[in-house]
């Protein structure tokens, strides 16, 4: 079978994959600090953690909804906000999805180097 993709094509699908599930833990580490939703978005994609509005909130929704973060409307200033912060449960989820980052990065950098 001829494939009509290039590998260009091929690589920044798969690194799409690959990204896809360090949303959850950037966002994680990044609400150590409260943060709204639009800001959280202009420093993921600052930072190179490529994701939109339609991703985001939906996603924070969740979080908040498996009790991992906690939010409260800021309603001083003209246009109210919604701030979201890490919870206890949400720090402890997220020290362990840390430690599985480091032992998979560990495991992939090893797999590489043996291979490569």
């Amino acid at each position: 079978m001829v494939s009509h993709v290039s590998v260009e094509e091929l690589t920044l699908a798969q690194a799409h994959e690959l990204r896809r599930g360090t949303v959850v833990l950037a966002c994680l580490a990044l609400l150590r600090e409260p943060s709204y939703g639009y800001a959280l978005l202009e420093t993921l994609n600052g930072a190179g953690v490529s994701v939109d509005g339609n991703t985001l909130y939906p996603l924070l929704r969740r979080l908040e909804k498996q009790g991992l973060l906690t939010s409260e409307w800021n309603t001083d200033e003209s246009r109210p906000r919604k701030f979201y912060r890490v919870s206890p449960d949400g720090s402890l989820v997220l020290a362990g999805l840390v430690r599985e980052w480091q032992d998979l990065s560990a495991t992939i950098a090893r797999l590489t180097k043996e291979n490569g």
